[in-house]
């Protein structure tokens, strides 16, 4: 009765193509078939909400959002086996940290872009100083 309640334990906190099964090769075949067809609907399905008149046009932005946090969810689970679990700790914050990175370097970018172009004098000035 023990055992399997720790068997069970084990199992809690795993991505699906990190169980430790007895199936071998077959149940991780499956696992990344499974996340390949949750990837290809999804990605069919943004590309039919972007090209449909069937979807009010002012939530197509955020239906295509939230498709595509929904994508990148099942590509952290099903392909990069990412989880919360204390093994994982390590993957998580690389993770976190390359996200951090991204945000920092995009956000820098707008900001000096906005800066730029609210401080950049208007063409019809530059042509008439030039006369």
């Amino acid at each position: 009765m023990s055992n399997a309640h720790h068997e069970l334990d084990d199992c809690i906190d795993l991505a699906p193509g990190d169980e430790h099964v007895e199936g071998g090769i077959g149940q991780r075949v499956i696992g990344y078939l499974t996340g390949l067809g949750l990837a290809i609907l999804l990605t069919a399905t943004s590309f039919f909400v972007a090209g449909t008149d069937l979807v009010w046009q002012p939530s197509i932005p955020v239906a295509l959002i939230v498709l595509a946090i929904a994508q990148m969810g099942v590509h952290l689970v099903f392909f990069l086996h990412i989880t919360t679990g204390p093994d994982n700790t390590n993957n998580v914050l690389a993770l976190a940290f390359g996200v951090l990175i991204v945000f920092l370097v995009i956000g820098g970018s707008l900001w000096i872009m906005a800066n730029l172009n609210h401080n950049m004098m208007p063409m019809d000035e530059i042509m008439q100083m030039q006369r």
